[in-house]
């Protein structure tokens, strides 16, 4: 494992971590979900690695303003620049052979925004993963709330933004009732593990006030679902859960009839944390899509020889 960092076209810090070799005959790269960090894909990496070793190259990094990067400016928060710096963090880290590329959330809307902000990455995509997210429509979730619903969901990030603001980090952590509040009734479906509750809620607790606004603006007015025929070549797994408030199953299948052959799988009773929820599924999904681009990379070795 090697930690290390890489500067975008505007200057700010990524914090990466990277396994495997240069020479990995696959790459594998996991966008993490709004407000998390790179541990958002913790069980995923565990189970990737010790299937695969060094077959692959696994990457995953925090986003701007998230984890271990440089905060960013609030009007910086926005899927365009997460998009320029999945691109930078392709051309520094994995230069070379197939992408596996997975997203959660925001991570996923990163995804679908690469034909307009990284299209040079899109020839080398052999596998997509989308876990909880969405095109388009975010202005219309309710989360389950029908009639306050959409006030809440405005509310929300600036509650959070605020105390982020007007409180230290030290007393967030004592007294993370907001947090953790949020993170019970709208992250997690049935069941409710406390440890990723309480992992998701110190990603909550850690999360720069600039990255919940910004983020929340940029996502109400996100809309590709016209630029996802660009994958229509790609193999393309979409993953749900029913009980998913953030990005719930209508976007989903939004996402996944954008896409020629896209198969679509809800899990059962899953929230929107399904990298945690749902890790064998999540797994199971991820590995056959790297199967799958390993033994095209070994036809294709086959053929070259």
């Amino acid at each position: 494992m090697t930690t290390t960092s890489l500067t975008t076209y505007d200057g700010l810090r990524l914090h990466v971590t990277v396994h495997g070799p240069a020479d990995a005959p696959v790459n594998v790269l996991l966008s993490h979900c709004w407000t998390a960090d790179e541990s958002d894909w913790h069980y995923q990496v565990a189970d990737l690695l010790s299937r695969y070793g060094h077959q692959i190259r696994l990457v995953t990094w925090d986003h701007r303003g998230h984890g271990r990067s440089d905060r960013a400016r609030e009007v910086d928060c926005t899927i365009p620049n997460l998009a320029r710096d999945l691109g930078r963090v392709v051309d520094e880290f994995a230069p070379e052979g197939p992408l596996v590329i997975a997203g959660h959330s925001v991570g996923g809307m990163t995804i679908t925004a690469i034909p307009e902000e990284c299209h040079h990455v899109l020839p080398r995509i052999a596998g997509l993963l989308l876990v909880s997210t969405s095109g388009a429509d975010l202005h219309t979730v309710t989360l389950g709330l029908p009639e306050v619903g959409p006030l809440v969901r405005d509310r929300l990030p600036f509650v959070l933004a605020t105390r982020a603001r007007m409180l230290s980090l030290s007393r967030r952590q004592r007294f993370p009732l907001i947090e953790r509040q949020i993170a019970r009734r709208f992250f997690f479906g049935r069941p409710k593990p406390p440890r990723d509750v309480g992992h998701v809620v110190d990603q909550l607790i850690h999360c720069a006030p600039e990255t919940y606004a910004g983020f929340y603006k940029d996502m109400m007015a996100h809309d590709r679902i016209g630029h996802l025929s660009a994958f229509d070549r790609v193999p393309t797994t979409v993953l749900v859960g029913s009980r998913d408030l953030l990005t719930p199953p209508a976007h989903a299948r939004k996402l996944a009839s954008g896409i020629r052959g896209a198969r679509l799988i809800v899990a059962p009773d899953a929230g929107h944390y399904l990298p945690f929820e749902r890790r064998d599924l999540v797994t199971a999904e991820l590995c056959a899509l790297v199967d799958r681009a390993l033994d095209q990379a070994t036809e294709t070795d086959r053929a070259a020889g």
